[in-house]
């Protein structure tokens, strides 16, 4: 079959506090995070978020012990994934590659070319495909692909999204009937899916599935685990100026505690490793939130990381994907379903998605001025004679 290889697509995190910065700016300089009309504002945008949340941003981390776990949970899987590949009769080497920080992307295909892999299953670490995640991975890739013109001896396929997975979905169900059963009623706790929001416009303009991805799995988890307990799905960690889906995690936890809710189990439902949006936002805010509305039992479920039952699927459908039609990079970024990787820029009269979209942009760009000026003492304001 010739060498074989895994390499696994994560969004990358801080080591040290000290990385929060270079981090962030990697973060907001990616077009598909944040969409910006003018492509020249976009470095000086996240040079700008990036210096103006360091300081919250490294205090979240400092929280969680001073870095991101991301890595260190993320190279345990692919060792296990590499482990149990190898019980499976499959020898592969698993490599990382991360978007934003170390191990960067590139640096995974610098390693895969100096091992002269051949067969390669590209396979991204989010279970639901959306443009910011996945997308802008894949992305990257493609144009790595393209520059390099030494890749195409590489017999590749990429896997956009695997939520559906049997494997994947009962290792879900396990980890939350394990914490339902910690509670003295365990068939009356709620259980609350917390899931990473995207903008509607990524939905409704450009045909991201990432929201009946989402909706699909959290059916397909409830169906596995069997049980009567009322659910709920909400959306977290939404920034900027546009709306995004809904309903968000902070509301939805205060309706559930207007409502009489007393037990709840929240189930991180994007994320198959713990990091800052677990254990400092899920785990300190969002608790903090709801015992503040009036819920007694705040349990949250934890991470897949590397659960048996879930590295041996990721195992499956890697040797699944060896024998199954190829998919290529230009596929999984735009398949069937449309996905178009920047939705169409047109400005509409009245209160419509895109002129929301654009009046949340000259919102930011009047941000942005205001930002200079307080960084710099003189700019766009003061040249047009405001200040």
């Amino acid at each position: 079959m010739g060498r074989f290889g895994v390499l696994l697509l994560n969004l990358g995190g801080p080591d040290q506090l000290e990385d929060v910065r270079p981090f962030l700016f990697n973060l907001f300089s990616d077009p598909e995070i944040i969409r910006l009309p003018f492509p020249w504002l976009q470095r000086p945008l996240a040079w700008l978020i990036s210096t103006t949340r360091a300081q919250k941003s490294q205090e979240n981390y400092r929280q969680i012990g001073g870095g991101s776990p991301l890595r260190r949970i993320t190279e345990e899987q692919a060792q296990a994934l590499q482990a149990q590949l190898q019980n499976k009769g499959h020898e592969a080497n698993v490599y990382v590659g991360m978007r934003y920080w170390h191990p960067y992307t590139e640096e995974a295909i610098a390693r895969i070319k100096r091992d002269h892999v051949e067969r390669l299953v590209i396979l991204p670490l989010y279970p639901h495909f959306s443009i910011s995640t996945s997308g802008s991975s894949f992305r990257l890739l493609e144009q790595i692909w393209h520059e390099d013109p030494s890749l195409a001896q590489i017999d590749y396929t990429a896997i956009p999204s695997w939520y559906d997975r049997p494997g994947y979905l009962q290792a879900m169900a396990d980890l939350i009937a394990t914490e339902l059963d910690r509670f003295p009623e365990p068939d009356k706790v709620h259980v609350f899916f917390s899931a990473h929001g995207v903008p509607v416009s990524y939905v409704e303009e450009a045909g991201d599935p990432y929201q009946r991805e989402i909706e699909g799995c959290v059916a397909l988890i409830m169906q596995t685990l069997n049980r009567p307990n009322p659910h709920v799905l909400a959306y977290q960690s939404r920034v900027g100026p546009v709306e995004w889906l809904q309903p968000y995690t902070d509301d939805a936890l205060k309706e559930l505690a207007e409502q009489g809710v007393k037990d709840l189990a929240v189930v991180p439902i994007s994320f198959v490793s713990e990091h800052i949006e677990t254990l400092q936002e899920i785990d300190m805010e969002y608790r903090e939130l709801a015992e503040e509305a009036g819920i007694e039992n705040f349990h949250r479920v934890p991470a897949l990381n590397t659960h048996p039952g879930f590295i041996d699927d990721l195992a499956n459908l890697v040797v699944e994907a060896l024998d199954a039609p190829h998919l290529k990079l230009a596929q999984v970024m735009h398949p069937e379903k449309q996905v178009k990787m920047y939705p169409p820029e047109r400005w509409e009269w009245g209160m419509t998605i895109s002129a929301e979209v654009w009046n949340g942009r000259l919102a930011m760009l009047g941000i942005l001025a205001v930002l200079l000026e307080l960084f710099m003492g003189r700019g766009p304001l003061h040249a047009i004679g405001l200040l």
